[in-house]
């Protein structure tokens, strides 16, 4: 066990006192939580927004480049940034520009804009593939790659790993309990059993995987490059290689969901690796934070869709919405590929990231605990391990949401922001040195006290 007896306990002291800090120093906030409760729920309109776990929401005021102020005037160094939404800042420059000058031309017609045609090349030379659709979010981008995959190859099975995480896709919430695919009993309002048509296989463990495919009635693997949701996964080398070459083999169709590896470089983990996916998706950054996603696809599978599509019964595909694809989305996706995703801007959030790693471990070193810090380009992650995890199971078995929360807290309350799902971190364009060394030097404070090393 990583976390000790007595830091879980020093861990439900500290969250109590800075529930209290937090209280005393937000009453701005407090005040607009109780009025939006009214008619919100908990005071805000997604009910994620309270997983942060302070004793009422955090207010935004302002957020620009790493910077977010709150409705009290703190500002706060971000790493969080909207959970990878706003990976390149709050508001980039090109992109806000951009969607200033396309609101006075149009913001949707359910018809191509001007730009079609600039985004698609766009695309396909950052990411490789050469076919794209768009829709609103990475949910409805990975929902529509499930039904485009199942129509082509007949067949019903979608498999997932472990641990993942796909959005709202229905066919992705199952996980492996006693060697079995069972669905997740978070899962709300579900009436059929997706374990029926789903099949969950360990992480990096080909030999599984390659047993699951021989059955022959698997339309899509569907897989993160790395588990990013939970605590943080990478692949074995040669794990994603031999996936794709197994599913070959057997005739299954592979999506590689990029939505959180894009920190991995402008091409994301897939052209960095030189992969050749049948799909590929990317949501939340890829329009600078408007709600906007990708996917890319084949020119063997836009032949396959095309056979689909013209031997299928008239009416609705159950693909598509009818903003997706919009003139504003598509005016922010051009400028944020061509002025935001650059090359330049991913070599300063990489070299600060590892910076940022190295402070981390030096910190967690120094308090003489049996942690980890994993990276992925701009992203990096506290691991509670005293190795690298290789699954989804040792992923689950590492989270300690006690000690998640009081580290959280603690940082809060002294104006830094990380993910409120795990200790997960990123590194914007905008993120300077002084930003990463503020975080360390809080994160080494906060260790000192689980430890017992300082007063809470």
């Amino acid at each position: 066990m990583s976390i000790s007896p007595e830091i879980r306990q020093r861990a439900e002291a500290l969250i109590a006192a800075e529930r209290a800090r937090f209280a005393e120093r937000n009453p701005v906030s407090r005040r607009m939580a109780e009025e939006a409760g009214r008619h919100f729920p908990g005071g805000v309109p997604l009910h994620w927004m309270l997983d942060w776990e302070t004793p009422f929401p955090l207010f935004v005021r302002e957020a620009k480049g790493s910077t977010v102020t709150d409705a009290d005037g703190h500002a706060y160094a971000d790493f969080c940034l909207g959970d990878t939404g706003a990976m390149f800042g709050h508001s980039p420059a090109p992109v806000a520009r951009a969607i200033a000058e396309q609101a006075q031309h149009g913001l949707t017609a359910m018809l191509p804009s001007d730009l079609t045609a600039k985004v698609g090349s766009l695309l396909a030379a950052h990411f490789g593939l050469p076919f794209w659709q768009v829709t609103a979010t990475a949910s409805d981008a990975n929902r529509a790659v499930v039904r485009w995959a199942r129509a082509i190859t007949g067949r019903q099975k979608v498999l997932v790993f472990d641990g993942c995480y796909h959005g709202q896709v229905e066919d992705a919430f199952v996980k492996l309990e006693g060697g079995r695919t069972k669905m997740k009993p978070s899962l709300l309002g579900q009436v059929h059993d997706i374990a029926q048509t789903s099949v969950a296989a360990p992480f990096n463990d080909l030999d599984a995987v390659e047993k699951l495919l021989a059955d022959g009635d698997i339309a899509l693997v569907l897989t993160e490059p790395a588990l990013t949701n939970t605590a943080m996964v990478l692949p074995k080398p040669g794990f994603i290689e031999g996936l794709l070459a197994a599913a070959r083999k057997h005739g299954t169709l592979v999506c590689l969901d990029e939505t959180h590896t894009i920190s991995t470089g402008p091409g994301g983990y897939t052209r960095a690796h030189d992969l050749h996916p049948d799909f590929f998706v990317l949501g939340k950054p890829v329009a600078g934070g408007l709600p906007t996603a990708v996917f890319g696809f084949t020119a063997n599978v836009e032949a396959e869709m095309r056979r689909v599509l013209d031997t299928k019964t008239p009416g609705y595909s159950g693909i598509g919405t009818t903003l997706s694809g919009n003139m504003l989305a598509l005016a922010a996706m051009r400028a944020c590929l061509e002025e935001v995703m650059t090359p330049a801007a991913y070599e300063h959030m990489t070299r600060l990231a590892k910076r940022l790693a190295e402070g981390l471990r030096a910190e967690v070193a120094k308090a003489g605990l049996e942690w980890t810090v994993t990276q992925i380009g701009a992203r990096a992650e506290l691991v509670f391990s005293p190795r690298l995890l290789e699954n989804g199971a040792e992923a689950a078995a590492a989270i300690d949401h006690t000690v998640e929360r009081a580290i959280h807290l603690f940082l809060l309350n002294r104006n830094v922001l990380v993910t409120p799902f795990h200790n997960m971190t990123l590194v914007a364009p905008s993120t300077t040195e002084a930003d990463v060394d503020g975080l360390v030097a809080r994160f080494g404070e906060a260790l000192a006290v689980l430890c017992g090393e300082a007063e809470i």
